[in-house]
C-alpha cells in the first residue's frame, strides 16, 4: 500500500471540532480512502459510488470487508456523508472536511511557489513546563513543528516567519505554564559558541530529503514519461508523489535563501512535483472514472483531478476548468 496522508496532519486548525478524524496511521485504509476521494472529487464535492470506493481500495491491497468497514467509520465520524438510490449507495466528503482539506491543500500546493522574501526577523517562542506535564509539552512541540518552528534550545523554538495572532492564541491557551512570543533580529556574537537560529534545522538532512525526492520522481517529470503511466499505476504514483511532497513544509518552512547553501534544491523539487502530479492527472482521472462506470453507468463527469495551481488557489472555492474532461 502506498504511503498516504495522515489526516490529522493535512486538516489544519480550522477543521470543525464536531468532525471526529481518524488517528494518524501511516498507510491506513482510512487515510488512503480520504486521499483518493479528495484527490478526484474535492473541486465539486462529487459523489462516488460505494462499490467503486471498495474497488479502488482493493487495487491498493485493501480487502472488500476492510474497505466497507472503513467507509462506515468515516461516515460515523462525519468525514463522509452518504446517499442511497435503491440498492446503490454513494459517498462524498462532508462540507466541513472538504473546506478543511482545501485549506490544507493551499498550504501544500503554494509551498515554494512564491518568490522568497524575508524581513530579517525571527519569531521566537519560549516556554517552560514542569516535568510532569510531558504530554502537554509534546503537544506544544508538535504544534510548533507543524507550523514551521524548530528547537534552537529545549524550550526555545524559532521560525523565520510570523505567527498569526490566531495561532498564537491557540498555542497560549494550551500552555499551562509560562510562554513568551517574540519577533526580533539575531545579533552575531564574537565567539565560537555563537549559535544562529538557522542552526535549529539540520540543513544537510533537509537537502538530502529534497535530493531523494528529486532522484525518485524526476524520471516521471517529462511529458513523454507520464504518458507511459496509466491505470492504477497513475493513481498510485500521483498519490505517492503528493504524500512525499506535502512533508516538505514541515521540514523546510521556507527558510530564507540568503541563509541557505548555494543551489538549495527546493525549487527543483517543486518543479518535479508539479510535473508529475499534473502530468498524471488525465490518466488518473480516466482510471477513476472507468472504475466508477463499472459499478454505475451514470454521469460522473464531476469526478476529476485538480492541478497544483487549482489547489493553491483553493480547490472547491471556485469552479475551475476540468482536467481530463
Amino acid at each position: 500500500m502506498p504511503q498516504v496522508f495522515d489526516v490529522d496532519d493535512i486538516l489544519p486548525d480550522r477543521a470543525a471540532e464536531a468532525v471526529r478524524l481518524p488517528r494518524s496511521q501511516e498507510g491506513s485504509p482510512q487515510g488512503l480512502t480520504i486521499t483518493l476521494i479528495a484527490d478526484y472529487t474535492l473541486s465539486r464535492r462529487a459523489w462516488l459510488p460505494s462499490a467503486a470506493i471498495v474497488d479502488l481500495l482493493g487495487q491498493f491491497g485493501v480487502t472488500s470487508s476492510a474497505a466497507r468497514v472503513t467507509i462506515s467509520r468515516l461516515a460515523r465520524r462525519g468525514v463522509l456523508e452518504g446517499r442511497r438510490d435503491g440498492r446503490r449507495s454513494a459517498y462524498r466528503l462532508t462540507a466541513p472536511v472538504a473546506a478543511s482539506l482545501a485549506i490544507g491543500g493551499v498550504e501544500v500546493a503554494a509551498f515554494g511557489g512564491e518568490p522568497d522574501s524575508w524581513d530579517g526577523m525571527w519569531t521566537v517562542v519560549a516556554f517552560s513546563m514542569p516535568q510532569e506535564e510531558g504530554n502537554q509539552r509534546r503537544a506544544i512541540r508538535d504544534y510548533l513543528r507543524w507550523h514551521g518552528f524548530a528547537p534552537l534550545y529545549d524550550g526555545v523554538w524559532v521560525s523565520p516567519r510570523p505567527m498569526s495572532p490566531e495561532r498564537q492564541g491557540k498555542l497560549a491557551a494550551n500552555a499551562s505554564s509560562a510562554i513568551t512570543f517574540m519577533r526580533s533580529s539575531c545579533l552575531e556574537l564574537p565567539t565560537s559558541a555563537n549559535r544562529t537560529p538557522i542552526e535549529a534545522w539540520d540543513l544537510a538532512a533537509i537537502a538530502e530529503r529534497y535530493q531523494d525526492f528529486i532522484r525518485q520522481w524526476s524520471r516521471l517529470a517529462s511529458a513523454s514519461a507520464v504518458r507511459r503511466v496509466s491505470g492504477v499505476a497513475a493513481v498510485q504514483a500521483r498519490t505517492e508523489v503528493m504524500d512525499a511532497y506535502r512533508r516538505f513544509p514541515g521540514l523546510d518552512p521556507l527558510l530564507p535563501l540568503e541563509l541557505l547553501p548555494a543551489g538549495w534544491p527546493r525549487l527543483r523539487a517543486r518543479q518535479v512535483f508539479v510535473s508529475v502530479y499534473d502530468g498524471l492527472a488525465q490518466s488518473a482521472t480516466r482510471h477513476i472514472r472507468e472504475v466508477v462506470r463499472r459499478t454505475d453507468d451514470g454521469d460522473w463527469s464531476d469526478i476529476r483531478a485538480h492541478s497544483v495551481a487549482e489547489m493553491a488557489a483553493g480547490v472547491g472555492e471556485q469552479a475551475p476548468a476540468a482536467i481530463g474532461k
